[in-house]
């Protein structure tokens, strides 16, 4: 478990890395008028975006963490089964099984 902690600790460090720089990023938004387009604009748009993605996975992985505490971590908050060794190995901050996980895209 020390080494799950470890790695989320330090995917969390990484996510809030790339959050801070696209803050600073974001502070200032491109101007254009109508019928201009500006590349900037553009890249700006993907960037907040990102972000967004970015702040999403930070807090999962929180979570993730918070579950570590609780010593529920590697349990699907779905049916209560063991989330397979495999799959958090490559999805740390999942929270379902493969099969809860499966059936939720379905849905």
């Amino acid at each position: 478990m020390k080494q799950e902690q470890k790695t989320l600790s330090d995917a969390l460090q990484s996510l809030e890395n790339q959050i801070a720089a696209l803050q600073k990023a974001l502070e200032e938004k491109p101007e254009y008028g109508m019928g201009k387009g500006d590349p900037g604009v553009t890249q700006w748009e993907l960037n907040q975006t990102l972000l967004n993605q970015l702040q999403e996975r930070a807090s999962s992985t929180r979570k993730a963490l918070q579950r570590m505490e609780h010593g529920i971590y590697g349990t699907c908050q779905r049916c209560g089964a063991a989330i397979n060794p495999e799959r958090l190995a490559i999805l740390p901050d999942t929270r379902l099984c493969i099969r809860c996980a499966q059936k939720a895209a379905g849905e």
